[in-house]
């Protein structure tokens, strides 16, 4: 008997049973992805043909037509005549479109029938193996080290996907290089837009399933000091009560860091002071305000020195403020 030269059982590939549901097939390929993954395996050739195979087989056995195909057609392995005479007579059963009264006869090796018949361009076929002309760059790996993959310009079941993507407040501001690894296994290096904001979609082209588009949907992280009101930036400073009573300047934090302020004297606490273009940039880069609450702190007993304490005592000795004298008038 004479079986199909170089066949591959995408199921044990996998490790999977043949009557693997979805879910079960798209766990596997996950935990194998990120088993083999070059980056997690940089050097190591084997784990790079592993890596290869997985997706391969992945490609075949998520896609519903594929994979009734592949099982279809890998029934011929086991009989006589699949790898023999081209001129063989043995007819197969009828398929759709582009496999329609496809002869797995014709076929002497497993990497031309997956090539022509599903269009999916394994590493051994004769048309993986061109000039890398033809060669897109792994999305897996960062723009450093590139691995050449041949585009299959007639993959079927061309679809997009959402991704969520969580950001601390100061990433979205910022924008620049974000490293995201999604659900399937993939690590993509991004270069995001500034100022982000939550429910934003960033649209990546090419990254989907079989071409289609990945869309991003961006959340940006609640901070612990600012808040944000549309493009303008809500915090809260302290100052202590003699800061409050002479005014001069005080460090207050922005999104670029810390800024000196200038404070009036008298200030009162829980009176806003603003910080002209300190805000957040809208969709044209102009940014809003930033308003600075005043929040006056009185000290603990237990932080303050005996010669402060005795400065306080003189202090309320010879004050002329008497901030309740109208209470009862």
């Amino acid at each position: 008997m004479q079986n199909l030269q170089n066949f591959r059982d995408y199921y044990e590939i996998l490790k999977v049973s043949k009557d693997a549901p979805n879910d079960e097939i798209k766990k596997s390929y996950r935990r194998l992805a990120r088993q083999y993954h070059p980056d997690l395996n940089p050097g190591n050739k084997a784990a790079e043909e592993k890596f290869k195979d997985v997706n391969e087989a992945y490609e075949v056995l998520s896609d519903p037509g594929k994979r009734s195909q592949y099982d279809q057609f890998s029934v011929f392995w086991k009989q006589n005549g699949f790898a023999g005479s081209k001129s063989s007579s043995r007819k197969t059963p009828t398929q759709t479109n582009r496999t329609q009264d496809v002869n797995p006869a014709k076929y002497d090796n497993f990497d031309t029938f997956i090539d022509q018949v599903f269009g999916v361009k394994n590493k051994g076929s004769k048309t993986a193996s061109k000039s890398t002309n033809n060669t897109k760059t792994d999305p897996f790996r960062t723009p450093r080290t590139k691995v050449s993959y041949t585009p299959n310009s007639t993959r079927p079941n061309r679809r997009d996907i959402e991704a969520r993507l969580t950001l601390p407040l100061e990433k979205a501001y910022q924008g620049g290089l974000e490293r995201i690894r999604l659900e399937d296994g993939r690590s993509l290096e991004v270069n995001m837009p500034p100022g982000m904001v939550t429910g934003q979609t960033i649209r990546l082209r090419n990254q989907g399933i079989g071409g289609g588009d990945l869309y991003l949907k961006i959340t940006v992280q609640t901070h612990h000091i600012f808040k944000l009101d549309g493009n303008d930036i809500f915090c809260q400073v302290p100052i202590t009560p003699c800061e409050a009573v002479l005014g001069g300047q005080v460090e207050a934090p922005t999104l670029d860091g810390l800024v000196k302020m200038t404070i009036p004297p008298g200030v009162r606490s829980g009176q806003r002071l603003r910080l002209e273009g300190k805000g957040y940039p809208n969709e044209k880069g102009k940014r809003g305000n930033q308003l600075v609450e005043i929040q006056i702190i009185t000290p603990s007993p237990k932080n303050i020195s005996s010669e402060e304490r005795e400065l306080y005592q003189k202090l309320r000795a010879m004050e002329t403020f008497k901030p309740r004298q109208d209470l009862l008038r």
